[in-house]
């Protein structure tokens, strides 16, 4: 009998949740085989079956959380394919067992049936009554009817301590003054206001990614003096570039000309004059790369991931594009590599696309500048003639760490955005 384990995934991630297992008790694999898809914190992954045989036992379910070297299942070796034909034995011989027990529910005494009758209505009677969670519980373990008790709760919710008083004799509890009451049954009390509705509610289990994300964007608010300042661009430029050159842009290098990578050429542009923007922190200091991998943000029905284009200052637009194109293609289509997400010095989020006018973007910590783009809309613009125009204007956002870039540093970099956005034909003259 052979093992599978959870093996090592990455430096960074110990565990997982089963997402779906994709082989079930008494299928044949090889070794090699993928048999489960096991979510992490970044990418959903594949484990593979590390022998021949039949999968004899699956020792976790979908759902469970498990960590690096956790045995998940076991394969037989010399085993054959067919554990539906031993289950269908199985359900065979309980059969008899079966029927034997409805004869003897049927020779019962009619006394004992009917006190089974009362037991049920007892039951029905403790479902009606408004009860936490915790106070059913407790109500079980010390054997007391539900029905039979007051709540002080203004509303008619009994609650654990109303279990305890009527356990200790009555059902009407005492008063005692709120001062008094242990530490941990304010925790229980302020637990169940939390989890208790009087209306209907869905609860959802928040998957690993969700979880992961909510952690790191609190992380990255808690751990960073986090600031954004904003600009406003004029479109009208790149617009009408790209209206000029999509077919033929299209023709040569078989992907549109799209915005992003106008934006991505300007962020490395800016970046190249204030390399604070380039940088993160670590400890006591401050490690100032001289690379230039973009994140993108790219949003899919599990949450936000950000793959990242490298090298985007040896790219040409065509290579932005193709790169864009592909990373957000991996990641709608699950098949991102931990190595896509890894990196990045610098972030760009695009919610116009979406509809967004105005936000202010969170960190992608450790990174020190994120830079939002919003929807593009006709606004009264003053023009330097002192005219006044309907032009696409765009608001940008960059939200920035305050503890190594200065609100000067932050604003101009913004600003230079903006110039080389307004002025494509100098963006593209200069690469």
């Amino acid at each position: 009998m052979k093992e599978i384990k959870v093996p090592e995934l990455a430096e960074s991630i110990t565990e997982g949740t089963i997402a779906e297992w994709l082989v079930k008790k008494g299928d044949q694999v090889e070794k090699g085989d993928p048999i489960l898809e096991l979510e992490t914190d970044k990418v959903n992954v594949e484990v593979n079956a590390d022998a021949s045989g039949v999968i004899s036992e699956l020792l976790k379910e979908e759902g469970d959380d498990v960590e690096v070297g956790d045995v998940i299942a076991k394969v037989d070796e010399n085993g054959e394919a067919g554990g539906a034909s031993d289950d269908s034995t199985e359900e065979k011989q309980e059969e008899p067992k079966e029927e034997k027990q409805e004869e003897q529910e049927a020779s019962q005494p009619k006394e004992e049936s009917g006190s089974e009758e009362k037991q049920e209505s007892s039951n029905d009677q403790q479902k009606d009554v408004i009860a936490t969670p915790a106070a059913r519980k407790r109500a079980r373990e010390l054997g007391i009817d539900l029905s039979q008790i007051s709540a002080r709760d203004p509303l008619g919710r009994i609650r654990p301590e109303d279990v305890d008083a009527a356990a200790k004799g009555g059902s009407e509890p005492k008063e005692t003054p709120k001062q008094e009451a242990p530490k941990k049954e304010k925790k229980q009390e302020a637990a169940d206001e939390k989890t208790e509705f009087d209306k209907p509610v869905d609860r959802i289990k928040m998957s690993r990614r969700r979880q992961t994300i909510a952690k790191r964007l609190v992380e990255a608010q808690q751990n960073s003096a986090m600031l954004t300042t904003f600009n406003e661009v004029d479109m009208t430029n790149v617009m009408n570039l790209r209206s000029e050159r999509k077919q033929s842009f299209l023709d040569k290098h078989d992907v549109k000309l799209g915005f992003m990578s106008f934006f991505t050429k300007a962020v490395v542009g800016a970046l190249k004059e204030f390399p604070l923007l380039n940088a993160e922190i670590q400890g006591n200091e401050i490690i100032q790369k001289k690379f230039y991998d973009i994140g993108m943000a790219v949003s899919t029905d599990e949450g936000l991931v950000v793959p990242v284009v490298r090298d985007a200052d040896r790219l040409s637009f065509a290579g932005i594009e193709k790169g864009i194109m592909d990373v957000a293609t991996k990641a709608r289509n699950k098949e991102l590599q931990l190595e896509d997400l890894q990196g990045g010095s610098f972030t760009i989020t695009n919610g116009g696309i979406f509809g967004s006018m105005l936000s202010t973007p969170i960190l992608n910590s450790p990174q020190v500048g994120i830079l939002g783009l919003h929807n593009i809309e006709k606004r009264a613009k003053v023009m330097p003639d002192d005219t006044i125009q309907a032009r696409p204007m765009m608001y940008i956002a960059l939200s920035y760490d305050h503890r190594i870039v200065d609100g000067k540093e932050a604003v101009q970099f913004l600003r230079r955005i903006k110039e080389m956005i307004e002025d494509p034909y100098d963006l593209l003259l200069e690469g």
